[in-house]
């Protein structure tokens, strides 16, 4: 199934990098890999990204700070971030600003998934909230699990 999606995912991890790379190629999306924001920050106008997977640390600009220099340069692309320093302010204040979701590594496959599908929905028109994944749960089953 090809999706004509594009998925940019910032992560200063080339593993985490290279992992989901692999992972979003795998079920038919476009991928762009980035170890800074401020790679990302060069793009024109996000590049044509449909979804960001942003890590919360990185080495130069984090990850909160390019959601909000994003913000200021009104420029709109769903994030998704992930983090392997979860903390409930920090979630919490990405999420008022407009991210999909804050996941904690290590998250499953479906989840991410799930989430990313999310923020498609948010700038195309597909259908976000139904989306169902493995034996048809949608993805607040999954997170719940």
């Amino acid at each position: 199934m090809n999706h004509p999606f594009l998925v940019s995912v910032i992560d200063d991890d080339e593993a985490v990098r290279e992992s989901l790379q692999s992972l979003l190629k795998s079920v038919g999306y476009r991928v762009n890999t980035f170890a800074a924001a401020e790679q990302f920050l060069e793009l024109d106008d996000t590049g044509g990204t449909d979804c960001l997977i942003l890590d919360v640390r990185l080495g130069g600009m984090s990850g909160p700070d390019l959601q909000r220099e994003l913000i200021a340069r009104s420029r709109t692309v769903p994030i998704v971030f992930i983090t392997a320093h979860g903390d409930e302010m920090t979630r919490a204040r990405v999420m008022a600003d407009g991210a999909v979701e804050c996941l904690e590594k290590p998250f499953s496959e479906e989840i991410l998934l799930a989430a990313v599908n999310a923020g498609f929905a948010r700038t195309h028109n597909t259908p976000g909230d139904g989306l169902h994944f493995g034996d048809g749960e949608t993805h607040e089953q999954i997170k719940g699990r």
